[in-house]
């Protein structure tokens, strides 16, 4: 059973503290919400705290939706408020990688690209630091301009083009390492 006819009533019931209608809104949509707070996050109980902080606000700011917007655009929007959030709060706790240096990386071959599964990709995504992670998901993945995402993130649009092309020159270099290791292979 779907709910799209029944999110505005839904989302009223939540706001009112119906436990029942609250829960209802997260089980359906926990999987859609999780992936995208994987995304964002170095662990799953990173990802799991960042779910649930969203779904607080979805509960709290429930009179905020319009109906005429796709729930699940509201929804994204604030999961990915909640993420960015979320770095800024660990921010001071993580320990960061020097963000100044960027090795000169090969080239992947297609092998990698071709052979990788989502699961993977996801963890080497979760490996690059954290500013690197937030801009590569908010433009490559989420679709976020430069603009949008030095606005958000509170940075200049060359440090958001800058790290967003480390980032990718850190996945580069993760995916030649694992297509080394798994075929073999030496530069």
């Amino acid at each position: 059973m779907t709910l799209t006819a029944d999110i505005p009533a839904l989302l009223t019931e939540c706001q009112s503290g119906n436990r029942k209608s609250q829960e209802r809104l997260y089980r359906e949509f926990y999987g859609y919400a999780m992936g995208i707070c994987l995304r964002y996050s170095y662990s799953r109980e990173d990802a799991v705290e960042i779910l649930n902080d969203s779904f607080l606000k979805v509960f709290t700011r429930a009179h905020q939706y319009r109906p005429e917007v796709p729930f699940k655009l509201w929804l994204r929007r604030i999961l990915i408020n909640s993420a960015v959030d979320y770095h800024r709060q660990q921010q001071k706790h993580r320990f960061h990688e020097d963000i100044g240096r960027a090795d000169q990386l090969p080239t992947v071959e297609a092998n990698a690209l071709e052979q990788i599964t989502h699961s993977e990709l996801l963890d080497m995504i979760r490996q690059l630091s954290p500013a690197y992670r937030l801009v590569f998901n908010l433009y490559v993945i989420d679709g976020f301009s430069h603009e949008e995402i030095a606005a958000q993130l509170q940075i200049s649009i060359g440090t958001s083009k800058s790290n967003l092309s480390r980032a990718r020159e850190q996945l580069k270099s993760m995916l030649t390492r694992r297509d080394h290791a798994t075929y073999g292979r030496t530069s």
